[in-house]
Formats: structure tokens, C-alpha cells, sequence
């Protein structure tokens, strides 16, 4: 009965990861199917992806104050929900208006799931928590990189845009199917873990001898909260590394081009390698995050990421390869950085906090891509991509000093 509890959440959490990840991707793949059969201008297909992000905030912005105040089941439930009523307004609908209501609603709701599923992973998998969701995560890259490779050769169509909605409905269903038989502890109950793992933590044991899920992380107790103050610290380091990761996504192959006239095909392989060890990293790096703790793991992933990170750019086109390296040591660090937000924070408020945070760096996030082209227009690609670095170095600086703070609480 036991193990009944414990595959089913993670047999649940691996679906949906699998399946939000192929929904994250759809945006980009099948923009040109949408201008094509819509004959839109550039300016109406930006609105597409505008539109999404402003799904994301808002839904991260409320979702985490539902899911602490109302039963997170419920809550859950009710946001695959929303992504589901997404997917079937594509199957059933052929109008630019709802390609944009869809997008507002699966985005939205897809990045509030992937949060949703971080934060619930504590709860489902006490003990290997920091194991199980870089697991997830590495899932979620494969539904995103397996779609661009599938979808982009095979079904590159408006039935195929058609065909995957459907496929995703049903993995929608699959795991309402297996959520509804998941059970979730309240957060009295994970304070107490929470209490019970941190006396047990100079050992690495619980007082029941088992591996204490958050071993050398500085959770503290349901009566003490950290300052305001560490909220809009902890919003900014994690909006620099927003900056830092999403900045490669999006504008590395111009970066490549442009300040070093490289050929696109060299460009794309350094992408590739990126995204390679940001899926890979996250499946062979999870043992040693669980070993670790969060804290350590931050620490020394966040160093070594970091250092190839501005290593790369600062040499410039005999260091790209660098760049391309620095996402296996990346890989970790956004999942593992959520799961500190929840030690960090009284668990009856984790979930607010965290959406709180991740809304405010994702504005500085969008504010980011806004001016960043402007910029290059004045400046020049290469002068402007050192801002990248610079925000990477700012996030680990940051995090040293938070979490030194975290371990002093802890005490």
C-alpha cells in the first residue's frame, strides 16, 4: 500500500511534465502555421507569445495564494483543468481570437502546473525530494525537445497542430485519473517534517533513520518567517538568472551570427549543447542534488555553472563552446532553487511566496527582452551580451549571501 502511495504521484507527475513540456514548446513551432492560415502580420503573431506571458504572471501570481489557502487537491485539479479547457478550445476552434485565448490559458496554466508540481514534489516524495524533481524536470525536456524534433519533421500542419492537442488532452485526462488517487499530507504536517529532518540533519538521518528529504538545507520552523526584505532579494537573484538562462534561448544563434559572423549551423550546435545538458544535467546531476541538499548543491553547481557561463562570453567566439558546456552545470539550478524558496518560507505560505517571486522575475525577465534589442540597435550585439554575465554573477553573489542567512535562521 506503501509503494501504491508513492508510484502514483510519481507516475502522475511524469505524465504531466512529459505533456507540459510539449505544451511549452507548441508556441514556437507552429507560429508559422498560424501566420500562414491566419495571414497575420508580424505584429499579430508577437501578440501570441505577449499574450502568454501575461498568462504566466497572472496565473503564477494567484495560483500561489489558491494553493495555500484553498485544498491544494482541489486547486490542482482545477488548473488541469483550465489547461485542458485550452487544449479543447484548439481542437474545436479555428480563429486567430481563440489561438490567443488558448495560449493565454495553456500558458498560463502550464506554467503554474510546473510550479504546482515543484512545490508538491516535497509532499508526495519525503526523503528524495531534490532527487525526484530534477527527475520532473528532465522529463518535461524531453516532451519539450522530443515535440520540436517530431512535430517539426512530421507534422509541421495545421493537422498537426490539430493532432497534438489532441494527444495532450488525453495525457490531460490521464493525469486527473491518477491525481485524484494521490494523496496530500496538509502543511502542519510538512512543517513538522520539516521540524523533524532538521534535528536529524547533522547526521543526515531523520529521527526515524531514514534520509531526511530536506538534509542540509536550512528549512526553518512554521513559526518563523524571513524578513520582507529576503523576498525582493531572493525576486532579484532569481530575475538575473531568468535573464542569464533565457537570454541563451533567445538571442544566442543572433548573438553568434552577428557579433562573430559564424555560420548558423556552428551557432545551433552550441545552442544544442546548451539545452542538451540542461535536459541530460538534470537527470545525472539528481542523485548528487539529493546527496548534497539544496543549499550545497546551489552552491557549487550555481560556481561552476556561473564560471563557464561568463568564461564563454567574455572570450567570445573561441569561447561559445563554454556557453554551450555551462547548461549541464546549470541544469539544477531551477528546480532546486524552488525547493529552497519552500524551506526557506513557513510552509502554510510556500506556495504564495514562490509564485510571488517567480512573477516578479519573470517581469524583469520580459522588461529584459524588451530592451535588450534596443540595445543591440545602440551598442552592438557583443557589447550588449556581456549584460548576461554580469546578471549571472549577480545571481550567484546574491545567493551567497541569502543563504548564509539561511543557515543562520536554521539554527
Amino acid at each position: 500500500m506503501k509503494g501504491k502511495r508513492i508510484i502514483i504521484p510519481i507516475l502522475c507527475f511524469a505524465v504531466l511534465m512529459l505533456g507540459l513540456g510539449s505544451n511549452d514548446s507548441l508556441r514556437g513551432i507552429f507560429a508559422p502555421v498560424f501566420q500562414d492560415r491566419y495571414a497575420l502580420s508580424d505584429s499579430q503573431l508577437s501578440l501570441i507569445v505577449t499574450i502568454s506571458y501575461v498568462g504566466n504572471l497572472l496565473f503564477l501570481s494567484l495560483g500561489g495564494k489558491l494553493l495555500d489557502t484553498f485544498d491544494r487537491k482541489k486547486v490542482t485539479l482545477s488548473i488541469i483543468g483550465i489547461w485542458m479547457l485550452a487544449l479543447a478550445v484548439n481542437l474545436f476552434t479555428d480563429q486567430y481570437i481563440f489561438i490567443l485565448i488558448s495560449m493565454f490559458l495553456a500558458l498560463g496554466a502550464s506554467t503554474l502546473l510546473n510550479t504546482t508540481i515543484n512545490i508538491l514534489t516535497p509532499m508526495v516524495c519525503a526523503g528524495y525530494a531534490g532527487l525526484m524533481v530534477n527527475v520532473f524536470f528532465f522529463i518535461q525536456g524531453i516532451g519539450t525537445s522530443g515535440s520540436q524534433l517530431l512535430l517539426g519533421r512530421y507534422a509541421f500542419s495545421y493537422s498537426g497542430w490539430k493532432m497534438i492537442n489532441a494527444v495532450l488532452f488525453v495525457i490531460g485526462i490521464i493525469a486527473v485519473l491518477l491525481f485524484l488517487n494521490v494523496k496530500l499530507p496538509g502543511w502542519k504536517e510538512i512543517a513538522e517534517a520539516r521540524d523533524s529532518n532538521s534535528s536529524g540533519k547533522s547526521t543526515g538521518k531523520d529521527p526515524a533513520g531514514k534520509s531526511g528529504a530536506l538534509q542540509g538545507t536550512g528549512a526553518v520552523s512554521e513559526k518563523s518567517s524571513p524578513a520582507p526584505a529576503m523576498f525582493w532579494l531572493l525576486a532579484a537573484m532569481l530575475g538575473c538568472y531568468f535573464i542569464g538562462e533565457h537570454g541563451i534561448m533567445n538571442w544566442f544563434l543572433s548573438y553568434c551570427i552577428s557579433a562573430f559572423s559564424m555560420d548558423s549551423e556552428r551557432a545551433s550546435l552550441c545552442l544544442s549543447i546548451f539545452w542538451g545538458g540542461m535536459t541530460i544535467g538534470r537527470l545525472v546531476f539528481a542523485p548528487a542534488v539529493q546527496k548534497l541538499g539544496t543549499i550545497k548543491s546551489i552552491r557549487i553547481f550555481g560556481g561552476i555553472g556561473t564560471l563557464l557561463f561568463c568564461a564563454g562570453i567574455i572570450l567570445g567566439a573561441s569561447g561559445i563552446f563554454l556557453v554551450g558546456i555551462s547548461g549541464f552545470a546549470i541544469s539544477v539550478l531551477y528546480p532546486t532553487i524552488i525547493l529552497f524558496f519552500q524551506e526557506l518560507y513557513p510552509a502554510s505560505v510556500a506556495a504564495t511566496r514562490t509564485g510571488a517571486i517567480i512573477s516578479v522575475a519573470t517581469i524583469a525577465d520580459i522588461l529584459f527582452n524588451l530592451l535588450f534589442g534596443v540595445l543591440c540597435d545602440s551598442i552592438g550585439y557583443r557589447s550588449s551580451f556581456l549584460i548576461l554575465p554580469v546578471c549571472m554573477v549577480c545571481f550567484y553573489l546574491i545567493y551567497l549571501s541569502l543563504s548564509k542567512k539561511a543557515q543562520v535562521q536554521s539554527r
